[in-house]
């Protein structure tokens, strides 16, 4: 479904109307356009970030599009910008205030990578000393000529 969003006042003047993508379907299109309750710990015309409903650790956030992309592959570049640059933003307050000893950026794209909601979203995931081990996996050692192929493949 396609809304109309109103950029807000200026001097009494209402502001430019954005041609927005918003799914009544999508829980995080529905939590991020405050349609339904979460826990805001920001938001501003593009974004709400919200604390995640079943963290891996104290303070895990989710920073959500207003708009609706499936994944990477569909948000365009400038947003990704600005959501690596809020990620910025919200780790150094989650250090700061939380005491985080470290932090994970998460973004996982397609159900063979973990993406359970398919609303692109960012997790930052504030890290403790002593806590459970996340966001692991198991080095592997490829031969060159592999390594090679896999260049090239990557090149196209």
């Amino acid at each position: 479904m396609c809304l109309l969003r109103q950029t807000g006042e200026k001097n009494g003047l209402l502001g430019k109307g954005v041609l927005i993508m918003k799914r009544d379907d999508c829980i995080f299109c529905r939590l991020a356009n405050g349609d339904v309750p979460a826990r805001s710990v920001y938001e501003d015309e593009e974004f709400n970030v919200i604390m995640d409903a079943n963290p891996a650790s104290k303070g895990h956030v989710l920073i959500l599009p207003k708009d609706h992309y499936a994944d990477i592959h569909e948000i365009p570049g400038e947003t990704v910008e600005k959501v690596m640059g809020l990620a910025k933003t919200m780790a150094d307050r989650l250090a700061r205030n939380l005491g985080a000893d470290g932090i994970n950026i998460v973004q996982n794209n397609g159900k063979a990578a973990g993406q359970t909601v398919f609303h692109f979203h960012l997790h930052i995931i504030p890290r403790y000393e002593g806590g459970p081990a996340m966001v692991t996996w198991e080095p592997q050692e490829l031969p060159a000529e592999e390594m090679d192929a896999i260049q090239e493949q990557i090149l196209g």
